[in-house]
């Protein structure tokens, strides 16, 4: 069907004057993910992998990345298991054990056990070749969360930080690529990206947590209650082991740690992973 819009007897349609009132401010949004979901892959005997984006054979084109954060996988070595030499480069990789230790050598010249209590972080530049294992002697399996961001600089020569973390409850700088917290915690290679180590006891709300346009939350252990959006329209989730949410704007709202308190990781990011 066709529709004449010539003005009507040669006068000229008058324009419409928009409407006024304020412009609707459009609401975050808090997008659970149950550990259920996580894509699973075991790339080589005794590894068990959980991946929260598109990795390694799965694909997902909706499903490739949050914020600047390009992977977060729970990993899971069994004694004697582990992952033989490979490459990386212009990759920010951080890892945090959950429980058990983790053996890391890299062609840099760096080697480490990450245990409970630590985080590393390989900033891999211009490329690195490493390998990571449960280390010789162990009884129990390695269980560390692994999270790779994409980095604001490139070509440069890899760098590596290790550092213990105190125990306690309340809010952690784990890792910032902002000039402000050069001498507070690890060095990332994006200006606009931070992470936290997040702990509250039983039924207790979670410190206040920082602001940003895109923030990760990963439950590491125990579990955590929120509201969806501040206010009466929030719905009550909950997030256990392994959950993760994804928030944009002032989601995530009235935090709290639930019967057995909680342990989480908390990406804070400004800007998305930037392609070309």
């Amino acid at each position: 069907m066709s529709v004449d819009s010539s003005p009507q007897g040669g006068q000229a349609f008058e324009p419409l004057e928009p409407a006024s009132g304020p412009v609707r401010k459009e609401r975050g949004r808090a997008d659970l993910r149950r550990a259920a979901e996580r894509y699973l892959s075991e790339p080589a005997e005794g590894i068990t992998t959980r991946h929260a984006f598109s990795f390694a054979g799965h694909y997902d084109p909706k499903n490739t990345s949050f914020g600047a954060l390009l992977a977060c996988n729970e990993e899971t070595l069994a004694p004697g298991a582990g992952y033989e030499a490979h490459r990386h480069s212009d990759t920010e990789i951080v890892t945090w054990v959950v429980s058990g230790a983790l053996a890391h050598r890299d062609d840099a010249g760096h080697a480490s056990v990450v245990r409970r209590g630590t985080v590393q972080v390989q900033s891999t530049g211009t490329g690195i070749s490493h390998t990571e294992r449960n280390p010789g002697g162990a009884t129990e399996p390695v269980t560390f969360v692994q999270m790779w961001l994409q980095p604001d600089q490139y070509g440069a020569a890899p760098g590596f930080g290790l550092a213990p973390v105190p125990d306690g409850d309340g809010l952690t700088l784990l890792a910032s690529g902002r000039d402000a917290d050069a001498d507070r915690a690890l060095r990332l290679r994006r200006g606009d990206a931070a992470l936290w180590l997040v702990r509250a006891p039983a039924w207790m709300p979670l410190p206040e947590l920082p602001a940003a346009p895109y923030r990760y939350v990963h439950v590491v252990a125990g579990s955590v209650g929120y509201r969806t959006v501040p206010g009466p329209q929030g719905g009550g989730r909950s997030a256990g082991p392994g959950d993760s949410v994804r928030i944009t704007g002032d989601a995530f709202a009235d935090p709290t740690a639930g019967e057995d308190g909680v342990e989480l990781l908390l990406w804070e990011m400004r800007t998305p992973v930037q392609f070309g």
